[in-house]
């Protein structure tokens, strides 16, 4: 199966109360998976990551159904750092940097991260807010 997934992170305060969303799509555009979830205090950017860190979670539990990966975040910063194209210096996020690339060392295929604008990534977004207004845990 090939999927899109879109993943969204922020906090309201920096750092603040923090909440992701993770959407994924098949290939036809339905939505197979959705997670939006309060996450406690935590930076912007650790809302971000760990964010994605819950979808390649997720994707690692799906085993052999997934053959092929396209992963959209809305943080540039994010996108390139997980690609390597920019070092990853805050020591906040190298823990959850690590967890990433482990799991992604563990699938059979490769995942490369595209940055979207905001716009693009609506439903990532909603879910956020959604949870931080409902404090889902």
């Amino acid at each position: 199966m090939d999927i899109l997934v879109f993943t969204d992170g922020g906090s309201r305060g920096n750092p603040g109360p923090a909440a992701i969303g993770v959407v994924v799509y098949d290939k036809n555009k339905n939505i197979i998976f959705e997670l939006a979830k309060y996450i406690g205090k935590k930076t912007n950017n650790q809302a971000e990551y760990q964010a994605v860190l819950e979808a390649i979670k997720w994707i690692c539990q799906q085993g052999t159904k997934i053959n092929r990966v396209e992963f959209y975040v809305d943080s540039e910063l994010v996108a390139k750092q997980l690609n390597g194209e920019y070092k990853i210096k805050s020591a906040n996020i190298k823990p959850l940097t690590e967890q990433i690339n482990q799991l992604r060392n563990t699938l059979p295929f490769k995942i490369i991260f595209t940055h979207l604008l905001r716009e693009g990534n609506k439903k990532a977004d909603q879910l956020v807010n959604q949870a931080l207004d409902n404090q889902i845990f």
